[in-house]
């Protein structure tokens, strides 16, 4: 049994979109009724006094009720106030729309103990797409912005830096379409957990058509069970999945779910951008903080400069200069040098490939100037220093190769210095390796001559070719007896080692796989210019 969420009376399970569908008139259960008595069945009943309001019950005891009551908005006669309909009746006007927190936007309702709370960041936090800066996407004629106001909101990924608004966005379009809105990340949302959010949507889509947007934010940590729990109810539409990631979608989430789901990518906040921000948070905010005058257009410009495109950031530290800014004796210099920001690098991301990817390239290109810039960039965001000294032993081998090896036992040294000393003094000892590795003069000869023989291996039967006879070992009678080794030429044993003596397989006989030149023939057309 469950019980109609518009007239509170009991119905079966089975039969509540029916019920509903009768105006709550019929398939009604009553197990007091006689069973031949099938008009009795379709009558409405009164509910039972333990649901009724106080008054409701006091009125029953004192009189029969009426053979006929005026017809509620819902459209059933007869039946009795709940405090279920009471409370309807007080959210949703005679003919409209069930009106809840998340279907009207307000401008800016009074703040309570709460949001007073809150840190300025998600104070200013946007409550409309008109108010989302720097994100073309959900701009005037974005595409995302065309979907949501035709209410055809797609499951879909929001990748892009932190404090790109990936969180606002998602609550906003949320707000637009009228949908219910819950929000889960990787800690705290197991897979039993996320199975109920999807049975709660399920019984909300039936009984009141109201769809169901699911946030996960920081979806990447997901484990591959508790996304694998989001395909069938993405798929079903159960649920709008809009989830959210700083890292690279096609490395983090499993392809199952990318293919149920739009990429968004949102674009890094320009310095403009983040100046605009703060402007309209010390407007709404400053005057309440009362700040100085310190706080002025040269401090915003260099609050956005320092936030590098995180616009959360840019807000705490803003908040952080209103409030120091009323100190005595507080200069301008010695304000800016107290606002303190953690660099926009994680170990574990796609800033740790990125930046070792540019520092190798930099080397590899001669460019010490630049191969300084990404190593210093990695010392000081706290990169592991022994990860550095493995990749320079890397690019001894792989770009400065046969030119000039005693790299390779400098990047070799420089590992054990690094061990050996550590930092801070180990950054010299990098410093050394990286400048002259860039100077070295580079041979890729030996690298691309292992390539040229994986792509020949790769060739069907290449692999499986036999070994010569005499080239095999034979350290058994049997094998000698069988001609293994047999002519062999020892190289030693002749004059310069030079002798008239075949080692690869027949069938690769004549075959080159390195190459004479030390680089490549190409010749870049920019050089030209």
């Amino acid at each position: 049994m469950v019980s109609c969420p518009i007239c509170a009376k009991s119905v079966r399970e089975i039969n509540i979109n029916a019920h509903i569908d009768s105006n709550c008139q019929k398939f009604i259960d009553e197990p007091f009724s006689s069973q031949g008595d099938s008009a009795s069945s379709q009558k409405s009943t009164p509910v039972a006094s333990f649901f009724q309001p106080s008054s409701a019950r006091k009125a029953s005891t004192a009189q029969p009720p009426a053979p006929s009551t005026p017809s509620h908005s819902n459209g059933v006669k007869g039946a009795l106030s709940t405090p279920l309909q009471d409370d309807l009746k007080r959210k949703r006007p005679e003919a409209g729309p069930i009106e809840t927190e998340i279907d009207a936007v307000p401008k800016r309702p009074k703040a309570n103990a709460i949001q007073r709370a809150a840190p300025l960041a998600e104070r200013m936090r946007p409550k409309n797409l008109d108010e989302v800066c720097g994100q073309d996407l959900v701009g005037p004629n974005g595409l995302l912005r065309s979907l949501i106001e035709q209410d055809r909101v797609p499951s879909m990924i929001l990748w892009g830096g932190a404090g790109t608004g990936k969180t606002t966005i998602a609550r906003v379009v949320a707000a637009m379409v009228g949908s219910r809105f819950v929000e889960i990340n990787s800690t705290t949302s197991g897979v039993a957990e996320c199975k109920k959010i999807f049975a709660e949507s399920r019984s909300e889509l039936n009984l009141t058509g109201r769809k169901t947007i699911l946030f996960c934010d920081e979806i990447h940590r997901f484990s591959k069970s508790q996304q694998d729990v989001l395909l069938g109810p993405v798929e079903s539409g159960v649920v709008t999945l809009i989830a959210a990631t700083t890292e690279n979608p096609s490395f983090k989430v499993q392809n199952a779910l990318l293919s149920r789901c739009r990429t968004f990518t949102l674009e890094k906040l320009t310095e403009d951008d983040i100046t605009s921000i703060l402007k309209r948070a010390l407007a709404t905010e400053g005057p309440s903080y009362s700040p100085s005058e310190l706080v002025d257009d040269e401090l915003i410009h260099y609050l956005a400069t320092f936030s590098d495109g995180d616009a959360r950031t840019a807000l705490n530290l803003l908040e952080l200069a209103m409030g120091l800014s009323t100190r005595d004796g507080m200069t301008t210099d010695t304000l800016k040098k107290s606002l303190t920001k953690t660099l926009v690098y994680d170990r574990a991301g796609d800033q740790h490939y990125d930046t070792i990817s540019a520092f190798h390239k930099s080397i590899r290109g001669s460019d010490p100037d630049a191969a300084l810039y990404y190593l210093g960039r990695m010392i000081q965001s706290g990169e592991d220093p022994l990860y550095i000294a493995r990749r320079l032993i890397v690019v001894a081998s792989e770009d400065i190769g046969l030119a000039d090896n005693s790299m390779l036992t400098l990047a070799i040294s420089a590992h054990s210095a690094v061990e050996k000393v550590g930092l801070p003094e180990a950054r010299i000892n990098l410093a050394h390796a990286t400048v002259a590795m860039s100077l070295a003069k580079k041979s890729t000869k030996a690298y691309r001559g292992l390539n040229n023989t994986y792509a020949a291996l790769a060739e069907p039967g290449i692999a499986s070719l036999p070994i010569p006879l005499h080239l095999r070992n034979a350290p058994t009678r049997l094998m000698k007896e069988l001609g293994y080794g047999k002519e062999y030429k020892y190289n030693p044993n002749y004059k310069d080692g030079k002798v008239a003596q075949e080692y690869l397989p027949e069938q690769l006989r004549g075959q080159i796989f390195l190459e004479d030149d030390d680089l490549g023939q190409m010749e870049d057309p920019d050089l030209a210019r």
